[in-house]
């Protein structure tokens, strides 16, 4: 099983760009995306972590990206 991919950044800058980029950015916890994220991103100074995972279509387009924060 792949291991997602870990940033070290602000998370609330990172999703910032994400929704500039991809337009659609989502906070769902329950998400079954989110089961295997593609990213975690770990804000260096609090220690929060945030799993984020894209939403793509049969046809490989993404679509938007979904997120939950982890403590």
């Amino acid at each position: 099983m792949p291991m997602p991919t870990i940033l070290k950044r602000d998370s609330t800058k990172f999703l910032k760009e994400l929704k500039v980029h991809y337009g659609d950015v989502w906070n769902i916890p329950d998400s079954n995306y989110l089961l295997k994220p593609d990213f975690v991103v770990v804000d260096p100074r609090t220690g929060k972590k945030t799993k984020v995972s894209f939403v793509s279509l049969d046809d490989g387009e993404i679509v938007g990206v979904v997120y939950d924060t982890l403590g």
